[in-house]
């Protein structure tokens, strides 16, 4: 590193602590999505693999994970893999799901974070079902951030499973198709996503510099704020975090009134 990087980095470290200073922890978000865009594109700038860009992008998670844990975040949902994605050519998609299932592991096993899958388990291989029922499983009793790995993930299949998953529900319980229309409402819908009672984000973050959704979490984000950033997910830094976290401080969140 040059002395020309050596003084930007460490121009970014103090203005980050400067921010960070400034952050009131009353308005931090208590639930952040984060769509984590721009392995490729980064794997392409810096002349690699689509694989390594993958893989720099799966180390960048826990760091993350970590800044939230300062900020008392309580539930982090991470997009890492979604139903499009399965269109892939196999000689992608083949190394990111082991990627992924090793992200999964590593979660797991680091002892802070309570693991929970929201996707499709149908989609995915047997393997990565097997380590994602472990993963849960293990992590249950954790008291640390709630990160959901979403896997699998498609925003209208998730709609679609809940319809299903509501009136399978309803069948069991012999209630008849009049009865169930007469009781559905917004929130039996919302008890039947892959977030159950967990609250709905209050902030999206997408990195990249794409403005969309893309179909993440459609019921869910209705009333969230979004905030784009132009960094490319590997390179994510703290000082990122901290501009998010400032920004979503600074709104006047009046959920349509």
């Amino acid at each position: 590193m040059n002395l020309r990087d050596k003084l930007r980095s460490l121009l970014v470290r103090l203005y980050a602590r400067r921010v960070e200073g400034h952050l009131d922890h009353a308005q931090v978000p208590k639930h952040i999505g984060v769509i984590m865009d721009g392995n490729r594109r980064w794997a392409k700038a810096a002349g690699s693999t689509t694989v390594h860009g993958h893989r720099a992008g799966a180390e960048k998670i826990e760091e993350f994970l970590g800044w939230c844990s300062e900020t008392d975040v309580e539930v982090v949902t991470l997009w890492l893999l979604s139903t499009d994605n399965f269109d892939r050519p196999q000689e992608e998609l083949v190394p990111l799901l082991g990627i992924i299932e090793d992200v999964v592991r590593t979660l797991a096993a680091d002892g802070r974070w309570r693991v929970h899958h929201v996707g499709t388990p149908d989609l995915l291989p047997q393997q990565m079902q097997t380590t994602l029922k472990e993963a849960e499983e293990t992590t249950a009793g954790i008291e640390g951030i709630v990160v959901n790995v979403a896997i699998g993930y498609g925003g209208r299949q998730e709609i679609a499973d809940a319809v299903r998953s509501m009136l399978l529900d309803a069948s069991d319980k012999g209630t008849s198709l009049e009865e169930l229309a007469d009781a559905v409402d917004v929130e039996t819908i919302g008890r039947h996503l892959y977030t159950g009672a967990q609250p709905d984000p209050d902030i999206v973050i997408r990195t990249s510099g794409e403005q969309r959704l893309s179909g993440f979490m459609l019921w869910q984000t209705a009333h969230s704020e979004y905030y784009f950033c132009e960094v490319f997910w590997p390179a994510f830094r703290k000082v990122d975090f901290l501009r998010a976290m400032r920004d979503y401080a600074a709104r006047h969140r009046r959920y349509g009134g």
